[in-house]
């Protein structure tokens, strides 16, 4: 979403680099720059006007001017306003002091409350709480049923006594929802509420009497973050009418321009809690103004990729693999594939790869990569027998073709995942011999990696990649001829050097194969 705006600041940070003191022409242009940039991603003028303001103050202090890197200085100012104006710190939820805690969802008909609940919904669970989805839209057509589908996929219990569709009384079913809430003993009650094309005073009036029947503890504002300034106009109607205690910001994965999620905190005074980053239940996660900004200045967020890997790597797994590789063991196909599955489950490797620090360069190429090879893998070794994931070696020529029509790819495919394969064995027995890192293999979606000299099945010599000469007209030659990389090479193209990276435990252990 915030693509757009974080290229125009890249390109204003790229003309302060090298200068050893800036003038106050200098932060003036910069700050022009930075205001061009943030009203073309639709952000309210008063929260521009504020913003530049303050960041033009502090970048003409002594704070900039003493500085040993003035130009770091301000991105480090434009950093600290940008959490600011996203609310400043991360807000949790409030939990009642007795259970059930009651959460109300409001927002209009199209900002997703309803997948919205459920993604909440199983959030909660996950961090070991037990929550019930209340069904009080009782307009919409089929909202209800919307709601026990979530609710089923999410793994959760919906409380729907009455069909919907125009029938009920939602006020009744939110006040019933507290005692049943009581019996099964759900300490978190979710009541998703009915919205309207646009604000009325049916809407609120409904609103307010479903928060009087049950007096919850937050009350969510769902707002799409895809309509702009609307959104903000959208909470304040919301804010005088019925009132909200904070802001859950959906489709953050759209291609809008970010506008919303950088003013709906200041014109409001309420926080964001939650941001839904996808289609999946799974896409969902608690809002932190800091780890934001930093994705906002390509500055990456490391801290929530170590918390997807955490989630999506079993520990009992991990430690098993720690013990195999002590004990000297051969790395296996299984092994292989319960890691690709793991990283299956953090989602798209574009995006968890955008959450590094310094990708912003090479936006073009993550774009690019190929997120169905990790399926692709999983489907090849999960055609072989145990003991030709045991045993490689025991995959002749039959075997492979065998394995080639059982996973829907090619012969071509198998034997690249064989040679890849054999370069991980190869590097988790170097590893411990003590020998350090050797050239990394290729992985899934980025192409094949580069060894020093490895002989293949058929024992021909395949030569290692030339490093570039020290010559620069020759070195020009050199990668005038050297053929484009494919899509999806990341790592073979030279783009991103993973050990130049400082990736979590896991995703490290992930590059190593």
């Amino acid at each position: 979403m915030f693509t757009s705006l974080s290229d125009r600041l890249a390109a204003t940070f790229k003309n302060l680099r090298g200068k050893g003191r800036l003038s106050e022409a200098d932060v003036d242009a910069t700050v022009r720059e930075i205001r061009t940039a943030l009203l073309e991603a639709d952000v309210a003028v008063s929260v521009v006007r504020d913003f530049c303001a303050r960041v033009r103050e502090r970048s003409l202090s002594s704070e900039v001017s003493g500085a040993l890197n003035p130009a770091q200085q301000v991105v480090k100012i434009v950093n600290d306003e940008l959490i600011a104006i996203l609310g400043g710190e991360t807000r949790r939820l409030r939990f009642a002091k007795t259970p059930p805690t009651f959460i109300l969802l409001a927002g209009l008909q199209g900002a997703g409350k309803t997948t919205l609940a459920g993604k909440l919904a199983k959030h909660l669970k996950d961090n070991g709480h037990a929550p019930l989805l209340v069904a009080a839209d009782l307009q919409r057509p089929n909202a209800v049923d919307q709601l026990r589908i979530v609710g089923e996929r999410a793994g959760v219990p919906v409380y729907a006594p009455e069909p919907g569709n125009g029938v009920g009384n939602p006020v009744e079913v939110a006040k019933q929802s507290r005692d049943y809430a009581e019996v099964h003993v759900h300490d978190i009650v979710i009541v998703d509420t009915a919205g309207r094309l646009a604000v009325d005073s049916e809407l609120m009036q409904q609103l307010r009497d479903v928060r009087d029947a049950v007096t919850p503890d937050e009350i969510l504002l769902v707002v799409d973050a895809m309509i702009g300034q609307d959104a903000v106009r959208t909470a304040e109607e919301f804010g005088d009418g019925v009132g909200f205690d904070g802001v859950v910001l959906t489709k953050l994965d759209g291609d809008a321009r970010g506008g919303a999620a950088l003013s709906i905190v200041s014109v409001t005074g309420r926080p964001v809690l939650f941001a839904s980053t996808g289609e999946g239940l799974a896409d969902f996660e608690t809002f932190h103004p800091d780890r934001m900004a930093g994705r906002i200045l390509d500055m990456g967020d490391v801290l929530t990729l170590i918390e997807q890997a955490e989630k999506a790597f079993d520990a009992d797994q991990v430690e098993q693999m720690a013990r195999k590789v002590a004990r000297g063991d051969d790395f296996t196909l299984t092994d292989f594939l319960q890691q690709m599955q793991a990283v299956r489950k953090m989602g798209s490797l574009g995006k968890m790869l955008g959450m590094l620090p310094g990708m912003g360069d090479v936006k073009a190429q993550l774009e690019q990569v190929d997120e169905k090879e990790i399926d692709r893998v999983s489907a090849i070794i999960q055609s072989m027998t145990p003991a030709e994931r045991d045993d490689p070696k025991l995959l002749n020529a039959s075997r492979r073709q065998r394995i080639a029509r059982g996973s829907g790819t090619t012969v071509t495919n198998v034997n690249s995942l064989v040679e890849r394969f054999g370069e991980a064995q190869k590097m988790m027995k170097q590893m411990r011999g003590g020998k350090g890192m050797p050239a990394m293999p290729g992985m899934p979606g980025f192409g094949a990696g580069g060894g020093k000299k490895s002989k293949g099945r058929s024992g021909q010599v395949v030569k290692a990649k030339k490093g570039r000469s020290g010559n620069p007209a020759k070195r020009a030659v050199e990668e005038q001829s050297r053929p484009a990389s494919q899509p999806g090479s990341l790592l073979q193209s030279g783009a991103m050097d993973p050990a130049d990276v400082d990736l979590p435990p896991e995703l490290r252990d992930l590059f190593k194969q």
